[in-house]
């Protein structure tokens, strides 16, 4: 996988557009410049945690005796519901915050960013790719740029696109996920057989 479809790939289950009114919703009592400091430190930790799990991958899944297939059948299920609930959300959504706590690590950097279905499909990349680490820590670096960028400039987009066309982006960019969820399903199911 080249550096700009696995970025690809991150982007989307990262899903900052998708988060875009949570992330709102989060920092919506705070100063704006504090805003900002609070959201860049989330996306660094998030960065971090990312490249840690790029990087220690192997050796997470050597220690828990995870073979590469089952990283990808389970990481195509994962990510398969994860579109699915981009495609059709549920109403209301819970940060797991008290009112006016400002978030720190949880719930922004973990699991909003750097959820369990961005970790698996790091997992799977460092597992299939592992003389690749740098292409992928660039992909990784690119898929957090842009989210970082969008979140940024939160209010913007906000307003330009409005909730409606936040929701119309979400969904498609759902329908992509159900795609490559499904080819990771089959590609781990191929390797599986032996095909």
């Amino acid at each position: 996988m080249d550096i700009l479809s696995a970025a690809t790939l991150l982007f989307l289950i990262m899903d900052p557009l998708g988060n875009l009114p949570i992330v709102l919703s989060i920092l919506k009592h705070l100063e704006p410049k504090r805003r900002r400091i609070v959201l860049i430190r989330e996306l660094f930790f998030a960065l971090a945690i990312l490249l840690l799990f790029l990087f220690a991958g192997k050796s997470i899944m050597a220690f828990l005796h995870v073979q590469p297939e089952t990283l990808s059948i389970s990481g195509g299920i994962i990510l398969f519901i994860i579109a699915i609930k981009m495609i059709f959300p549920a109403a209301g959504s819970v940060t797991g915050l008290a009112a006016g706590e400002e978030p720190f690590i949880v719930p922004m950097a973990i699991p909003m960013l750097a959820g369990p279905s961005v970790i698996a499909a790091l997992l799977l990349l460092s597992s299939q790719n592992p003389n690749n680490l740098i292409e992928l820590s660039g992909a990784v670096v690119l898929a957090w740029g842009a989210t970082f960028v969008i979140l940024m400039f939160s209010g913007v987009l906000h307003r330009l696109l409005g909730e409606r066309g936040l929701k119309a982006v979400e969904r498609l960019m759902g329908l992509l996920l159900v795609m490559i969820s499904t080819q990771m399903f089959l590609d781990g199911m191929k390797s599986y057989m032996g095909m």
